[in-house]
C-alpha cells in the first residue's frame, strides 16, 4: 500500500501519533460507543461530531492516498495505528480509515468518471460505499457459485444488475455498492464474474431487512431488480472480477487482524484491572492461581499472534504475495480475541456479561470474526493445500 506518486513517506513521529490516536479512541470514541452501537439519528451525529474532531486534530483518513485528500501513511506505519484504531468498533469510522478499500479498488481499477466522481468524496468522508459478495443459500467461500447476474442493455451501453446479497457490511447507510455479478456463464463456471459500481439510489436498489450478527446491526441483505449501471461503472475488465477482489481481500483481512489485536489488547487490559482490583474476603482475585492462568494464556495468545499479523503487513507492504501469512494471522487474531475477550468475562463473571463493559461486544466480535472474511476451515485448508504443494517434490 503505497502512495500513489511513488516511494512511501512518512514525516510523522509514529510513536507521537500512534498515542494520539490510542488518546481519541479512549476518551473520544469509546464513551460514544452506546450511542455509536444504537444507529439511527442520534449515532449519525455522533459519529460526525467524532468525524469534525478527528479532522481538527490532524487524525482524519491517516492510511488514506495523500493525492486524494488522506494523510498517505504506508501500510507498515499505519498498521501500529490500526490497533489502536480498532480497540472500538468504530475508531476507523471515526477517524475517516473505513474507506480505504474502496479508495484503493476504485482509483486502481475504476474508469476516470468514477474515479473522479467518487474517490475524493469517498475520501472526505462525504458519501459511504459497501462490498456485496455473498448471495443467500450459497457458500460465501465459493464466488463461483454467484448467481447475481449483469446483462447488456438493448443499447449495449450499461448493464441491468438482478439479484439478491446478504451481509453486506453498511448496506443501510451506503451511497454506492461494489456487487460480484455474473456476466456470462453459469453458476459453479469459473469464469464470467464481474464488479460494478451501483449508486444506492438507483431504481431496483433496495435494502430488504437487517441482519443482526449476535444481535449487533450493522449487515444486511439486499436486492438488486433490474438494476441499470452504466458501462464506465465497470470496476476492472469484464470476467477479471477475482482479481480485483484478491487484492483486495488480502489487504481487507490484514486490517481486520490488526484491528482485532486492538480489541484483544482492550479486553486484555480489563482482565487485568479486574484481577488487580476485586477483592475476596481472602484477596484480591489476581491471587488466585486460575486467574493467573488466564492471563498468562491470554499474554500468551496476543505475544504470539502480533508476529504472524506483522510479518502479513510487511509482505503486503513489500508487494509480495502473502496468501499463507494473511491466512495464518486471520485464524490467529480471530481466535485471540475470541480467547482473551473469553478470560476477561470469566474473570469479570456476571459483570463481564452486562452493558457496564465492553465485553459482550468484544467476544461477539471474536466469535463472528472466525467466519467473517472467510471462516478458520477456509483458511486452514488454503494455508495447507499452499505449503504441501511448495513441498512436494
Amino acid at each position: 500500500m503505497q502512495q500513489l506518486d511513488g516511494a512511501p513517506r512518512c514525516p510523522y513521529d509514529m510513536e507521537d501519533l500512534r498515542g494520539r490516536v490510542a488518546a481519541f479512541v479512549r476518551d473520544r470514541v469509546m464513551p460514544c460507543e452506546p450511542v455509536l452501537d444504537a444507529g439511527g439519528t442520534e449515532a449519525g451525529a455522533a459519529l460526525r461530531r467524532l468525524q469534525g474532531e478527528a479532522r481538527s486534530e490532524g487524525l482524519w483518513a491517516l492510511p488514506l492516498p495523500a493525492e486524494l485528500g488522506g494523510q498517505g501513511l504506508p501500510l507498515r506505519s499505519y498498521a501500529h495505528l490500526a490497533e489502536a484504531e480498532g480497540a472500538s468498533d468504530h475508531g476507523p469510522a471515526a477517524l475517516g480509515s473505513v474507506p480505504l478499500l474502496d479508495v484503493l479498488m476504485l482509483w486502481r481499477h475504476g474508469s476516470p468518471r468514477v474515479r473522479e466522481r467518487y474517490v475524493r468524496s469517498l475520501t472526505a468522508g462525504e458519501i459511504r460505499a459497501c462490498y456485496a459478495m455473498t448471495e443467500p443459500d450459497t457458500p460465501g467461500t465459493d464466488p463461483f457459485l454467484t448467481s447475481t447476474r449483469a446483462m447488456q442493455d438493448a443499447t449495449g451501453e450499461g448493464w441491468r444488475v438482478t439479484g439478491r446479497k446478504w451481509f453486506t457490511s453498511g448496506a443501510a447507510d451506503a451511497d454506492l455498492v461494489t456487487v460480484l455479478a455474473r456476466t456470462h456463464g453459469e453458476p459453479g463456471d469459473r469464469e464470467g464474474l464481474s464488479l460494478f459500481l451501483v449508486p444506492t439510489h438507483t431504481p431496483g436498489f433496495r435494502v430488504m431487512r437487517d441482519l443482526p450478527v449476535l444481535g449487533a446491526a450493522g449487515q444486511a441483505e439486499i436486492q438488486l431488480d433490474e438494476v441499470a449501471v452504466d458501462a464506465d461503472h465497470l470496476v476492472g475488465e469484464r470476467g477479471k472480477a477475482l482479481d480485483v477482489a484478491a487484492e483486495r481481500l488480502q489487504l481487507g483481512r490484514t486490517l481486520r487482524c490488526l484491528r482485532w489485536l486492538g480489541q484483544a489488547r482492550r479486553a486484555f487490559d480489563l482482565l487485568l484491572s479486574r484481577a488487580a482490583t476485586r477483592s475476596r474476603s481472602r484477596g484480591p482475585l489476581g491471587d488466585l492461581q486460575l486467574v493467573q492462568q488466564h492471563v498468562f494464556e491470554s499474554l500468551l495468545a496476543l505475544r504470539t499472534t502480533r508476529p504472524l499479523v506483522y510479518e502479513a503487513v510487511a509482505r503486503l507492504d513489500a508487494g509480495l504475495d502473502a496468501h499463507v501469512e494473511v491466512g495464518l494471522a486471520k485464524v490467529a487474531a480471530a481466535r485471540t480475541l475470541q480467547q482473551v475477550a473469553d478470560a476477561a468475562i470469566q474473570v469479570h463473571g456476571a459483570a463481564g456479561l452486562g452493558p457496564d463493559t465492553a465485553l459482550p461486544a468484544l467476544f461477539r466480535t471474536g466469535r463472528a470474526a472466525r467466519i467473517l472474511d472467510g471462516p478458520d476451515e477456509l483458511h486452514i485448508t488454503s494455508v495447507a493445500r499452499r505449503v504441501l504443494r511448495s513441498s512436494a517434490p
